[in-house]
C-alpha cells in the first residue's frame, strides 16, 4: 500500500462527507456503515499491488537456486513478472 492504513478512514470521510454534503449521494444506509464500506473497498483497492507482489515472490520462489547462483536477476525477475501479470490481469496501480 502506498499510503499509510491510518490514512484511509481520513480520506474517506472526507469523499463521503464532500458527496453527501453536495447532495451528489443520499445514503440508503446510515452514514457510519456506508464510511465503513468504502473505507473497506478502498484499503481493497489499495491492497491490489500487495497481493501482486506476494504472487510475484511466490512465483520467484521457483527459481530461487538460479537466482542464488547469480544466473538471473532477482530485481529484474521481480519487475518483469509483475509487468507481466499487470499486462495479463489489465489492472492499474
Amino acid at each position: 500500500m502506498r499510503i499509510p492504513k491510518s490514512w484511509v478512514r481520513p480520506i474517506t470521510e472526507k469523499i463521503i462527507g464532500e458527496l453527501a454534503g453536495q447532495g451528489l449521494i443520499e445514503p440508503l444506509v446510515p452514514l457510519a456503515g456506508l464510511m465503513d464500506e468504502a473505507e473497506a473497498i478502498i484499503t481493497g483497492e489499495l491492497m491490489v499491488e500487495d497481493r501482486l507482489n506476494d504472487e510475484v515472490r511466490e512465483i520467484l520462489k521457483k527459481y530461487e537456486s538460479d537466482i542464488e547462483k547469480g544466473k538471473l536477476d532477482y530485481r529484474r525477475m521481480f519487475d518483469l513478472t509483475k509487468q507481466k501479470l499487470v499486462r495479463e490481469r489489465n489492472l492499474v496501480l
